[in-house]
């Protein structure tokens, strides 16, 4: 692990980045994610390097890598996210400020425990994600801008090399018997359904802008396009995240892609 700080410029990316609108705005409305839950995982670990236990030295090591990463995570797309918003896409702004409302809530009246699940089940979805993206996803990349895609694949290659930390910080801190292993799960579930949520509400806003310049034939294709893009996600992302349900996962057994450690080096 290490952070990384890359230099990326986004003021010629276009909103339709790749081939496809439809994937898009789908990976559009995902950049939105980071932007708001990146700082409120490191609000939730610093909460936990207050009460983990010293003997913990390498995990707090590890800890200081991933708050500085998740940083950069947020750093680069606020960037990407304002170049929408010069694009037409203003109307983002209020959909992210439910969104974002929520982790304050969340940091206000829920347990240190619940924000340690929620963080891990979150953290499981980017590891299941990045290698989705490098596995299953070339093709929809073909011919697509570069900033985006560099964008995404160092972001996704980095939730990947750490995707053992939230989980290690949950187990010790919150255990790892019968009712923690429920209870992980019970963040996980939260997590994938609060997510999904706001990213379909915003993927929506953003396809129906779109479609306002189309004809109802065009509209109906990008319907279809779009079915297409969410059951291609889909198949490739289910059997990914299946194994997060079982009480002897572990994250750390997860093998890397081939070329996303080469990938990394560039940065």
């Amino acid at each position: 692990m290490k952070v990384r700080f890359p230099k990326l410029d986004f003021s010629k990316v276009r909103a339709h980045w790749a081939s496809s609108i439809e994937f898009s705005q789908r990976y559009n409305s995902a950049s939105t994610v980071p932007a708001h839950i990146e700082p409120y995982l490191v609000k939730v670990m610093i909460q936990a390097k207050k009460v983990l236990d010293p003997k913990h030295k390498k995990l707090h090591e590890d800890l200081d890598i991933f708050i500085k990463q998740e940083v950069q995570h947020c750093k680069q797309h606020l960037a990407f996210n304002n170049s929408l918003y010069a694009q037409g896409y203003e109307g983002m702004k209020a959909i992210e400020d439910v969104y974002r409302a929520d982790y304050d809530r969340f940091l206000k009246e829920k347990s240190l425990r619940f924000n340690l699940a929620y963080a891990e089940g979150f953290e499981a979805m980017g590891s299941a994600s990045a290698l989705v993206f490098f596995e299953d996803l070339g093709d929809l990349l073909d011919g697509a801008d570069k900033e985006a895609v560099d964008l995404w694949k160092w972001h996704l290659a980095e939730e990947f090399e750490h995707r053992e930390v939230a989980f290690q910080v949950y187990q010790a801190i919150c255990g790892r018997g019968f009712f923690a292993w429920l209870y992980r799960l019970y963040g996980l579930f939260y997590a994938v359904k609060h997510i999904r949520t706001h990213t379909t509400i915003l993927e929506e806003f953003l396809i129906s802008q779109d479609r306002k310049g189309m004809t109802p034939e065009q509209v109906a294709q990008s319907i279809e396009r779009q079915k297409e893009v969410a059951k291609r996600v889909s198949k490739a992302s289910l059997p990914r995240m299946l194994g997060t349900l079982s009480p002897f996962y572990d994250p750390g057994k997860k093998v890397a892609p081939a070329g996303m450690d080469a990938y990394l080096q560039q940065f």
